[in-house]
């Protein structure tokens, strides 16, 4: 019984650890660069976060000629609203490193912003549970974790 509890444990640190962003190599990031466009929406004045259930994992499109994007569907644990978040370029992102899937009690933090005259949250971090969570920006100035460098994102994620 010792064993599976250590066994859990280590897990989940594991689990913690490789859920910083969970990168793919050499991902299509179009669009999506720092200082661009859509980039520009991202106002950190604008933090909050929701929690709530999960109802929908889809890709998207922000902008023409950008690269398909990831976003959810959260239905607000206060209001029962649907908010809509936008997580960031599906090329970049694995969700599989989190184990995230619709039916997920989840934490979102972010910025809000007008997307298509709709709020969205643009997201900085997914928490799944207490232990592990996905960044996807920097949390003091919401830097976008697919235009920093393998060795920059690693930084961020160590100094956690």
């Amino acid at each position: 019984m010792r064993k599976a509890a250590l066994l859990a444990v280590v897990l989940v640190l594991v689990a913690f650890g490789l859920a910083q962003a969970g990168p793919k190599a050499n991902p299509n990031v179009k669009g999506w660069e720092k200082g661009g466009e859509y980039d520009r929406l991202f106002d950190p004045k604008e933090a909050d976060a929701i929690k709530g259930r999960l109802v929908r994992i889809y890709d998207f499109v922000p902008m023409p000629g950008m690269a398909t994007g990831i976003a959810l569907e959260v239905e607000d644990k206060k209001d029962k609203t649907i908010e809509i978040v936008h997580l960031g370029p599906k090329d970049f992102l694995d969700l599989s490193v989190i184990g995230l899937k619709e039916g997920d009690q989840i934490k979102v933090a972010g910025a809000w912003a007008e997307f298509d005259g709709k709020d969205v949250l643009l997201a900085v971090k997914v928490k799944k549970g207490e232990d592990v969570q996905m960044k996807v920006r920097r949390t003091r100035d919401g830097f976008p974790f697919w235009s920093m460098s393998p060795e920059e994102r690693q930084r961020e994620t160590a100094g956690e």
